[in-house]
């Protein structure tokens, strides 16, 4: 061992080559998936599943692990419905918003052209499908979002 050096760090350009490899594979590998996802609560049972199904007999997992696993599973459940129901109360606002605009001048942003006139009708049909509600100005309709004011 005497005389024999190891090196522990890496050139930059080794690292720079690396980090390239790195980006290259995961892109590969994360191909026609969407950015930024995470494991969902369908992900977690299989996971779950997997290591209940492959656990040694002779050396089964310690329930403290199993009760730790279930309590997140629980706490994924309760987050996934609470997500579901803040989505639900966001839609029902922006109906509650669109409806008080009934009668009142609105200027409506159109791509680089602003729409101004009245608002005759709100279209409510697909909210319970998680659309937002339209509302019809000058014999068209309009997102809800596209409101940039309301007037009296």
């Amino acid at each position: 061992m005497d005389g024999i050096t190891l090196q522990t760090t890496m050139s930059p350009q080794d690292k720079a080559m690396t980090e390239r490899l790195v980006r290259e594979h995961n892109a590969k590998v994360n191909e026609g998936k969407p950015t930024g996802q995470s494991l969902g609560k369908d992900d977690f049972l299989k996971l779950l599943t997997t290591q209940l199904s492959y656990q040694d007999p002779m050396a089964p997992m310690e329930d403290k692990q199993f009760i730790a696993q279930m309590a997140q599973f629980s706490s994924l459940e309760q987050m996934t419905n609470m997500a579901g129901d803040f989505k639900r109360l966001a839609n029902m606002l922006s109906v509650t918003e669109a409806n008080s605009a009934l009668g009142k001048q609105v200027e409506v942003i159109e791509g680089e052209r602003m729409v101004g006139g009245r608002v005759s009708a709100v279209d409510r049909s697909g909210v319970s499908g998680g659309a937002e509600p339209r509302i019809m100005v000058e014999g068209s309709y309009y997102q809800w979002s596209q409101v940039g004011k309301v007037f009296e």
